[in-house]
């Protein structure tokens, strides 16, 4: 058995996780961000004997614990070297954790950790070279070729939301402009269509929001399309065009076997995906070969939990 952790900004999570990649149990507690590394490092040791006290699970029984975390890690020092929304920076989690808890400890990007979770359980389970890119806040991407995660010879690759595809465009929270997150994630959908209300006070789109655009999330857009409002309509196909310019660059940089999409737009099921499908057929760099699968993400948050427990393989 293995403990996978999914440090996120908002909660700990910790999942004890079988041999074929299931879930036993799982628990988790707030991250309480703006403390002290020290402090957050402490309740993930807490949560993780917490979890094995909980299944009656013997340390011992336990082969090593990974970990998935924002930011930057070194994984070979086991350490994570900078996270923007955490006071971590040159933390040593794995020699903190270590001084708890007698295990091996792993440490990975959350994002590439969930990305691995599907590969081992989910919508890749059986490819060997797969790509996931996840909407959320931001963008953020996970590299697998032969069932290993791709992340540079400094652990800070993969930070795929931030190729950019419009030179001199969007402000992106990383100092750059036109990022692909800038104009393809769950934030900038929002902001879209809090421009679309503004701009259209009578449509459809802006009584559904009652004109208060703090009432937007990620599927009014596709909720005014649903019920044949044209502006939403308009939000929407713009939306998917964005997102799927930065598609096309993945599937013609690394040609995955399978490209997986998650966070919470992926929701949208079809609505999303057959239109995403038609554009990226039509502009792949590559003829008349096998083309990327595109699939939905199937394990939700546990991705990060189960990819965090297989990184000792």
């Amino acid at each position: 058995m293995y403990l996978g952790v999914d440090l996120g900004g908002t909660n700990i999570a910790v999942g004890l996780v079988d041999n074929n990649h299931n879930i036993i149990h799982k628990d988790s507690v707030p991250t309480l961000a703006s403390r002290t590394d020290k402090e957050v490092v402490a309740d993930i040791a807490k949560l993780c004997k917490k979890v094995l006290a909980d299944t009656n699970t013997d340390v011992s029984k336990v082969k090593w614990i990974g970990i998935g975390s924002p930011g930057t890690p070194d994984a070979a020092e086991g350490k994570i070297i900078y996270t923007n929304n955490l006071n971590m920076r040159n933390t040593p989690v794995r020699a903190w954790i270590q001084e708890e808890i007698d295990l091996p400890v792993y440490i990975e990007n959350d994002a590439n950790c969930a990305a691995l979770g599907e590969a081992y359980a989910g919508a890749t389970k059986g490819i060997d070279t797969s790509l996931m890119i996840t909407i959320g806040t931001g963008i953020g991407g996970g590299i697998i070729i032969n069932k290993k995660i791709y992340s540079g010879f400094n652990y800070a690759g993969g930070e795929l939301g931030h190729i950019v595809i419009c030179m001199d465009g969007k402000q992106c929270t990383c100092g750059r402009k036109g990022c692909w997150e800038a104009y393809g994630s769950a934030n900038a959908l929002k902001e879209q269509t809090a421009e679309a209300v503004k701009n259209n006070p009578e449509s459809l789109l802006a009584k559904m929001v009652d004109n208060n655009i703090e009432n937007i999330t990620g599927k009014t857009a596709f909720d005014a399309m649903r019920a044949d409002c044209p502006i939403g309509k308009a939000v929407v196909e713009q939306y998917i065009k964005y997102f799927a310019t930065g598609l096309v660059d993945m599937i013609n940089i690394f040609q995955p076997e399978v490209l997986v999409i998650g966070g919470g737009v992926s929701k949208e099921g079809d609505y999303l995906l057959n239109p995403l499908k038609e554009i990226i057929n039509a502009n792949v760099y590559s003829r008349d070969i096998p083309q990327t699968q595109i699939r939905v993400a199937q394990l939700g948050n546990d991705a990060g939990i189960i990819g965090a427990a297989a990184l000792g393989f």
